[in-house]
């Protein structure tokens, strides 16, 4: 397996800095990147054009791919807010150290040092080396770490060995307040748990394979906690990530000194063990999924065809649907003339009738949201009348995603528990749109627009110029993919949690609800890490309305 090393190179003006944070740039920088020029290994080198001829004063176009890029590139959609932060008197009130550190006086610190994944990333798409597997490795690396480990000891052959997963450094550290200028107690929500263990920026990678999906969530999680105010440097981002997603990397423990120099001499004698981070579960937040107490509710209009087609539609793609589940219909016809086939559906499919006077979708919404509550139930499946499973030809949605999956009942709903997620949509494509786009940015308060969305503060008349959804990760569950991230509500068929439908519908209730303002509400408690939302990455039900009604009767409350 071929291994890449990937490095950049730029000069921020260390040198200005006094006492222990002061680093000359030739002779600190340069003089050690130098020594690793020398390298055998391929080489993928970013960095201004002025570099390039001290790179290839030690190498050629053989083993080494050099990218030009200048410091502007470092001016990204980060940049504003890691000023915002750095220069603020509340960041650096966390701790004494912070307001003279590199990262509070120095302009570029941040932001070139929060760029690695990214540069590790644009080295696998523009690698020309064919390579199986890229690792960081900073230009300076052999302050600490002798090159003979990689001219002489060769330590990244044996590399391949050691993982599957994507893998950092990482060494103990205890925090109290905060951990490189992050706020602690923030750093272990986002985390998911207690973070006792710092990963090191030095030297970090994997397989070509799994860079892409990690930068993804690398850039999320970046993105997330720099709107909230939080920042340290991109190594609290990274062991964040080594907590929350511990299904995605490994790790190697080096010494509480924090130096590399560990990691490479136990390569060398082919002793690096390395290891996961267990993750930590609350028993409040588990629970055994029990069959018998899943809950289906469909809302219902001045139309018993089109609720008879939506349970035929559910008995065709999997019966249990209608068989394994206490059912309910919130009945909002208007029309008398329907009561009685309505009444005889029930009978016939099961469902326990609720009648109301043309509560509306959100009012009809709510409604179920707290019926649910009451009931000795765990999860609901939420439908209305004119959303039936597909019954057509195609196998696939006009996006590509599977029409047709086995047991979706079952394994949506297992999805649901291990995730521990309080919504799930069961569609990517819907009527008016997908899942790709961020929904959720037409309907935030424009006061808040700018704030959630720096990249797109105004409000355009495009129906595609609007963000992208961020995800945080892809997985798959018996061969049902499924992604979580800001995931925005919908009033689409979904499965709702017992706490997950509180937080959504009763921690705060409007008089008179809109979809709008759910969508709104959850996409911020979202990017809270107050709610956690997840889809699956099929298309098994569609927008089906053959029975229409007059628009004056469209009530949303």
């Amino acid at each position: 397996m071929k291994t890449t090393l990937v490095t950049g190179l730029w000069d921020i003006n260390r040198s200005e800095l006094s006492d222990w944070w002061g680093r000359p740039f030739e002779q600190h920088y340069i003089s050690k990147f130098k020594e690793l020029l020398k390298l055998p290994q391929n080489l993928i080198i970013f960095g201004e054009s002025s570099l390039r001829k001290v790179v290839f004063e030690h190498r050629t176009d053989k083993n080494t791919l050099f990218i030009e890029r200048s410091k502007d590139w470092f001016k990204n959609e980060f940049y504003d807010n890691i000023q915002k932060i750095r220069t603020s008197k509340k960041w650096h009130d966390q701790a004494g150290w912070i307001k003279d550190s590199a990262q509070a006086r120095l302009e570029m610190y941040n932001p070139l040092v929060m760029s690695k994944m990214f540069l590790l990333n644009d080295a696998r798409i523009l690698d020309k080396f064919d390579s199986d597997n890229l690792f960081w490795i900073d230009a300076g690396l052999s302050h600490t770490v002798h090159m003979g480990y990689f001219k002489e000891d060769n330590v990244l052959e044996n590399l391949p060995d050691l993982y599957n997963k994507f893998i950092f450094l990482a060494f103990p550290y205890k925090a109290e307040n905060e951990i490189h200028g992050f706020s602690y107690p923030k750093i272990n929500e986002y985390a998911n748990n207690d973070v006792k263990l710092v990963c090191r920026a030095g030297f970090f990678g994997g397989h070509k394979d799994k860079i892409e999906q990690v930068s993804s969530m690398y850039y999320s999680l970046l993105k997330n906690t720099l709107n909230a105010g939080l920042m340290g440097t991109e190594e609290s981002i990274f062991s964040i990530l080594l907590y929350r997603y511990p299904e995605y990397f490994h790790y190697y423990l080096i010494k509480s000194n924090g130096l590399l120099l560990t990691f490479f001499e136990d390569l060398k004698k082919k002793k690096a063990e390395i290891k996961t981070i267990l993750p930590k579960v609350s028993k409040k937040d588990t629970q055994s999924l029990n069959f018998k107490k899943i809950g289906l509710y469909v809302i219902g209009f001045n139309s018993p065809d089109q609720f008879d087609t939506l349970c035929k539609s559910m008995i065709s793609y999997d019966k249990k649907f209608i068989d394994s589940t206490v059912k309910y219909l919130l009945n909002n016809s208007t029309d008398k003339s329907t009561f009685k086939k309505y009444s005889e559906l029930c009978k016939k499919y099961g469902f326990n009738e609720i009648k109301k006077d043309n509560i509306g979708i959100c009012g009809g919404r709510q409604f179920i949201a707290e019926h649910f509550d009451k009931q000795d139930l765990d999860y609901y499946f939420f439908f209305e009348d004119d959303m039936n499973f597909y019954e057509g030809k195609e196998n696939t949605c006009k996006l590509g995603f599977n029409r047709y999956v086995n047991n979706l009942f079952e394994n949506s709903l297992r999805i649901s528990n291990i995730e521990n997620f309080d919504f799930l949509k069961l569609n990517f494509t819907e009527f008016f749109g997908d899942n790709s786009r961020q929904w959720a940015w037409h309907n935030v308060p424009t006061d808040k627009r700018a704030e959630l969305f720096p990249e797109y503060p105004v409000k355009l008349d495009s129906n595609t110029n609007f963000p992208f959804t961020s995800f945080n990760n892809i997985k798959s569950f018996k061969g049902i993919p499924y992604a979580n991230g800001a995931v925005y509500y919908c009033n689409w068929p979904q499965i709702v949690s017992k706490k997950g439908n509180k937080k959504m519908f009763l921690d705060t209730k409007w008089k008179s609800p809109f979809e709008q303002t759910w969508m709104s509400h959850f996409y911020q408690l979202t990017l809270k890490n107050k709610l956690k939302p997840g889809i699956l990455l099929i298309t098994p039900t569609e927008h089906h309305r053959f029975d229409f009604y007059e628009g004056k009767d469209r009530r949303e409350n």
